[in-house]
């Protein structure tokens, strides 16, 4: 079997964004679909691969890069040689969302063709996991929060994790792209989360890298130690390594790094190896579903928890051949007030995700990564280059 042919398939998409505390109205997004065909018939398929997930489509550079240079790579392949095309792009120095979608894309043909959903090609070792709700950014005052995290707990969530204001003023209600550090009022919001759903939710903290220094992150830190939450989510820019590695001898509660640094598992390898940070990040559009698992290994292998950033199928599927003692959560989200995330887009028949009373996720078992495609939305959808 040989790979023919690498297609991106472009297609308009509803959108209804949240932003600064408010649910916009719909808007039309561009989404795409990464399609790997082989000589044989087998074909196998990637949704999105640029920002949140697998909800975001690639941008028309990317799409270029994928339809040239990365296709020029794979034709004429072994279709199931994915970790000798997984070293070739690393080589080449390529995106390494780019990499990974072309990775992902390879690990669902495989599966789809054996009948098994990826989890089980990777090794199978859990059909549901625990979920935390993710929240978005900027989502209101402290007690729009509390009330969000309180509902979330009815809901069936164990564990609500915050992302605070960044990039806007909660005061003045404005835009504030210069000085994003309001920790004044982060910590009014985890209070305020934290006296309304009790002591038995466990809460995480993400401010996404807007704490401009390593004293304003270490007394954020020292505050949430009081509040007993569970980590601290990539407090700093990731750049500042070695003020990271200070931060993570002082404060007792986990730092939770990198989040979005580039590298994918050489560079978290590299912090875990530092002291940097207690517990590490990775995600599928960082390395693909080959890199995660390997950065899994890395983490079992040192004994530091290796926590799967942002949802999707791709993530899922890893969390369905990992252990809870090294990947505790999926990542459920982003979540606010009024997004409806229980629908799924027009393009797939289910949600890869659905929440249980009990606070889990079940992984998807149909073959692949799990899709339900609908064809007939794509079709009359698609964008034509």
């Amino acid at each position: 079997m040989k790979i023919v042919d690498l297609q991106v398939v472009p297609f308009r998409a509803p959108r209804r964004p949240f932003r600064n505390g408010k649910l916009l109205p719909e808007t039309t997004a561009v989404q795409t679909l990464t399609v790997i065909v082989t000589d044989e018939g087998a074909k196998g398929y990637y949704f999105g691969g640029h920002g949140h997930g697998d909800q975001e489509g690639l941008w028309p550079d990317e799409i270029a890069a994928l339809r040239g240079r990365l296709k020029g790579m794979l034709i004429g392949q072994d279709p199931f040689d994915r970790e000798q095309f997984w070293r070739w792009m690393w080589v080449a120095n390529l995106p390494e969302n780019l990499l990974s979608v072309a990775d992902m894309a390879l690990w669902d043909l495989q599966a789809r063709l054996f009948g098994v959903p990826v989890h089980k090609l990777l090794g199978g070792c859990r059909s549901k996991v625990k979920a935390y709700a993710s929240t978005y950014p900027n989502m209101g005052a402290p007690e729009e929060y509390a009330a969000h995290a309180l509902a979330c707990k009815r809901q069936g969530y164990k564990h609500y994790k915050i992302h605070p204001y960044y990039f806007w003023d909660p005061v003045a209600q404005k835009p504030d792209p210069g000085r994003p550090s309001h920790i004044e009022q982060d910590l009014e919001v985890c209070r305020a989360v934290r006296a309304a759903v009790g002591d038995d939710m466990a809460l995480s903290f993400d401010p996404w890298g807007t704490y401009r220094s390593y004293e304003e992150a270490l007394r954020v830190g020292r505050e949430l130690e009081k509040l007993n939450f569970y980590w601290y989510e990539h407090p700093m820019h990731e750049y500042l390594v070695a003020a990271y590695e200070k931060l993570s001898r002082e404060l007792a509660i986990p730092i939770l790094a990198p989040e979005i640094a580039a590298g994918s598992l050489y560079t978290r390898a590299d912090w875990i190896r530092r002291g940097a940070s207690d517990m590490s990040r990775i995600d599928v559009l960082r390395g693909g579903i080959t890199g995660v698992k390997k950065m899994v290994s890395v983490c079992e292998a040192y004994g530091v928890r290796c926590e799967i950033h942002m949802s999707g199928f791709g993530n899922l599927q890893i969390l369905g051949a990992t252990s809870e003692d090294t990947c505790e959560y999926y990542e459920r989200g982003l979540l606010a007030p009024g997004v409806d995330y229980e629908t799924p887009p027009p393009y797939l028949g289910a949600i890869c995700d659905p929440l249980d009373e009990d606070g889990y996720v079940s992984v998807p078992q149909a073959p692949g990564m799990g899709y339900q495609i609908r064809w007939d939305y794509i079709e009359a959808n698609r964008i034509d280059a």
